[in-house]
């Protein structure tokens, strides 16, 4: 079965050979891009259209390699065996399964989703890289090696806060997904807020590429943030000419949707103080 996008997510070509040669490869497949780019999204879109259920690790800065695989809970098991519980005789009450054994013994292939790897620490990566290989791990505790069933659809996101390491990057095929050019987003606007009107949309999207291209912004508004943008221009029922600039103007309408820390708003504040200085 071949990934090809689904109806509810618009998928450029180059990511549909990524995806599929990930999965004809058996290999993980690492996604970066930009903040709001539909990295998450896409794990869970791939889910669907393979009809695989869905299994999602999202990772923290204290998340461990190991996690992933399973717990023990010492605390628990001391604490019934000073209460006389039974349970304390067989160590497996008291492990708990990660995510990445839920994936390999789930009964049916599944997609695991490793998602923001970059937020864990540098040697996260590498701690998983033989588990990841072998699809398989081995429990200390019970002395049980557990073996996936079936190999998992694995996708893994980046936001590039950090370098991976280069073992780590071996295994994996990489894409990266662009911020999407004005035609893919019109196709992206137009399955989130379909019917609006052709000159609301593209006065609304040369404003945005004008203010992602603006020099000196510290966070370019994404994909995610043009599409609530736009919904919160179609709640206002605001009309194409509510939207222009004439360069004077301070800040562009509802833009708390799109400028996201006082830098950036300061900035074009500066912008407008000084167009007007030139009239």
């Amino acid at each position: 079965m071949k990934f090809e996008g689904t109806e509810a997510y618009v998928a450029t070509d180059d990511l549909t050979v990524a995806v599929n040669a990930a999965v004809t490869l058996e290999r993980p497949l690492l996604v970066k891009g930009e903040p709001g780019t539909g990295k998450t999204e896409l794990a869970r879109q791939v889910a669907q259209a393979m009809g695989m259920r869905l299994i999602e690790w999202h990772v923290k800065s204290t998340t461990r390699a190991a996690q992933g695989l399973y717990e023990y809970d010492a605390v628990s098991r001391l604490r019934d065996s000073q209460l006389g519980d039974e349970r304390v005789h067989d160590v497996a009450n008291y492990i708990r399964r990660g995510k990445l054994w839920e994936a390999f013994a789930a009964e049916d292939r599944v997609v695991l989703l490793i998602d923001e790897i970059d937020k864990a620490d540098i040697e996260f990566p590498n701690d998983l890289l033989q588990e990841l290989d072998r699809m398989e791990f081995h429990v200390y505790e019970t002395g049980e090696t557990v073996r996936a069933r079936h190999r998992p659809v694995i996708i893994i996101t980046s936001n590039n806060e950090k370098e991976l390491p280069d073992a780590f990057l071996r295994r994996c095929f990489f894409h990266y997904i662009r911020f999407p050019e004005a035609e893919t987003l019109r196709r992206i606007v137009e399955v989130h807020h379909p019917g609006i009107k052709d000159e609301l949309l593209a006065t609304a999207l040369t404003q945005f590429y004008e203010i992602r291209d603006t020099p000196g912004l510290k966070k370019k508004p994404s994909t995610s943030e043009v599409l609530d943008w736009l919904r919160l221009i179609l709640a206002e029922d605001l009309a194409p000419e509510d939207l222009r600039r004439d360069g004077t103007d301070a800040l562009p309408r509802l833009h708390g949707a799109l400028l996201k820390n006082e830098q950036d708003v300061h900035l074009f504040e500066r912008l407008a103080f000084m167009a007007r200085r030139g009239r």
